[in-house]
């Protein structure tokens, strides 16, 4: 029979281009359906993530192996070529097993006839190792041109991110290397559930409720079980942190998260403001987003999950003492931990989502009372998403002022790439 792990990958890569499936969703579920745990499941974890990653890379060299072209490939014939790719170049995995594994795969998952095909394709391939395949398809590129191909990002994306930090050519380099990595399983000890030295792994850097797991599954540990703690980047627990601790004088009894799914945040905003006394509103707009944020929050009496578009909810003008906008966007900010996003996601997404982000935000800042915070964030650092948008909100308002703003990035602190600021309702009109 086909190597279980093997075939469990090749059919991840067919449910994320087919039916654009998320990788972290049916990857867990796959293993789970197949029993396949331990060092197993943690191959597999890395042929999956690693191949979607560098999926325009593998795409560059196979296009340029094969007669016809990418074009002249059928789909599933592709999704094999690229994991064995991956097994070849970046990998620690025998050429012959490379190769022979990969071509049981085709035969059979997909049929005979392109094993003949398959098997000269990947022979070739492992004539040379990555270096010399990437000096063979960058040849003639420059710039961002060299650095798209040769990083697996596509172009836009390269520019979008060389803008965003400056132009910086030595820090472009850094972070697309950083997209490439596997990230690091951060936990979450949410505040009165559970402590963070009571949870394995070692202290984070940047969230005192942090702690980074060095191996094993995060779904055996029975704090994470039972939703006293939980699997969080630490960039996200300083988003909620920056909201519950920006200083605010008078009331502070209600919070709300205008778009609270799938709930990380609101698990732990909520956490920290029942160690308060104070209430939360948790809203999601998405019913099976909902229910994701009811799961998290399961344990805490203080939170209201409520679904409601967040630009036309029915709560009352400045009835809120904090409030977070954690904005829908284009995740260019997570791309090492959502491998499929950076060959979703086209510049064109921006003209229907900066629109919505701006509307999210402006309703925030009426939902907020004066003298109240809210908080932007985005795991974008996109400048239209990030400060394009707050300097748009700011300049055509006279209520609000900008008091900090932080970008995290992954090649500097080990994080997703988020963005926040944090805006105070003030009482002029």
């Amino acid at each position: 029979m086909t190597d279980p792990v093997r075939m469990v990958a090749f059919h991840v890569l067919r449910a994320v281009a087919e039916r654009d499936s998320y990788v972290n969703l049916v990857l867990p579920s796959m293993l789970k359906e197949h029993s396949i745990e331990g060092r197993d499941a943690a191959f597999a974890t890395e042929l999956v993530h690693g191949t979607v990653r560098r999926q325009g890379t593998y795409d560059a060299i196979i296009g340029s192996v094969a007669s016809k072209g990418l074009a002249g490939i059928d789909p599933p014939v592709l999704d094999a070529l690229r994991l064995g790719t991956h097994q070849l170049l970046s990998m620690r995995v025998p050429p012959h097993a490379a190769v022979s594994t990969t071509v049981d795969v085709v035969r059979r998952e997909i049929g005979h006839k392109p094993v003949h095909f398959a098997n000269a394709l990947l022979r070739k391939i492992g004539q040379k190792d990555l270096e010399g395949w990437l000096d063979t398809v960058s040849e003639g590129l420059e710039g961002d041109e060299a650095r798209a191909v040769r990083t697996s990002h596509p172009l836009w994306i390269v520019k979008a991110l060389t803008e965003a930090l400056g132009g910086h050519a030595a820090q472009i380099d850094k972070l697309l290397a950083a997209d490439n990595a596997s990230p690091r399983v951060t936990l979450v000890a949410r505040p009165g559930l559970c402590k963070p030295e009571d949870l394995p792994g070692t202290p984070g850097t940047l969230s005192p409720y942090a702690r980074i797991l060095e191996g094993g599954a995060p779904g055996d540990i029975p704090q994470v079980r039972d939703g006293r703690a939980g699997v969080q980047d630490e960039g996200s627990q300083v988003v909620a942190i920056t909201l519950a601790d920006a200083p605010i004088e008078g009331s502070d009894e209600r919070w709300l998260d205008l778009c609270a799914g799938p709930g990380g945040k609101a698990a732990l905003l909520g956490a920290i403001a029942d160690q308060r006394g104070v209430s939360l509103v948790a809203n999601e707009v998405l019913e099976h987003r909902a229910e994701l944020v009811r799961q998290g929050v399961h344990l805490l009496d203080n939170v209201e999950v409520t679904t409601f578009d967040g630009r036309h909810g029915p709560w009352d003008a400045a009835s809120f003492d904090r409030v977070l906008v954690d904005a829908p966007c284009t995740g260019l900010g997570a791309l090492r931990r959502r491998p499929e996003s950076r060959w979703r996601r086209v510049p064109e997404d921006l003209e229907s989502l900066v629109p919505l982000q701006m509307a999210l935000l402006n309703r925030a800042l009426d939902l907020v009372r004066p003298g109240g915070v809210v908080v932007y964030a985005t795991c974008s650092p996109h400048l239209a998403e990030t400060t394009g948008v707050v300097d748009a909100i700011t300049a055509a308002r006279t209520d609000v002022e900008v008091e900090a703003s932080r970008q995290l990035w992954p090649h500097i602190d080990g994080t997703d790439a988020m963005f926040m600021v944090t805006l105070r309702r003030t009482d002029t009109v």
